[in-house]
């Protein structure tokens, strides 16, 4: 497997990583997903102050290949957007866990981080993905 997984991120079958910052969940998409959609050229992001649901729908990714929607990883209201993306999207493409995340949500039940897969069994979920 030629991707990078970060071992201190959650994250979802959908392929967005999670991780805690002080009251704040940051969300991006994982280098997997970065690396199979290619070269990204927009991101459509939401907008701040909006509740969603875990598992809802909050924005999208698209490439030169395709274009792949984002989900929340936990309920919450979105507390920042990353307006770096808007101009420079390939971010994500040179840095999917740092520079390249996507939003910042505060989180109504950070308990809902434990139901997300750890770095070992997202990195077992992407060996069965693949046969």
């Amino acid at each position: 497997m030629s991707t990078t997984i970060d071992k201190s991120l959650k994250y979802q079958k959908t392929h967005e990583w999670a991780r805690l910052d002080g009251s704040e969940i940051v969300v991006g998409i994982s280098d997997h997903a970065q690396d199979a959609l290619s070269d990204l050229v927009f991101v459509d992001l939401p907008t701040v102050g909006g509740k969603l649901a875990k598992g809802a729908r909050f924005g999208t990714v698209e490439s030169v290949k395709a274009a792949s929607d984002v989900y929340m990883p936990v309920t919450g209201t979105i507390a920042a957007v990353n307006t770096e993306l808007e101009k420079s999207p390939e971010i994500i493409n040179k840095d999917p866990y740092n520079g390249g995340w996507i939003i910042r949500v505060k989180c109504d039940n950070p308990a809902e981080l434990d139901t997300l897969l750890d770095a070992g069994a997202y990195e077992q979920y992407l060996r069965e993905e693949e046969h």
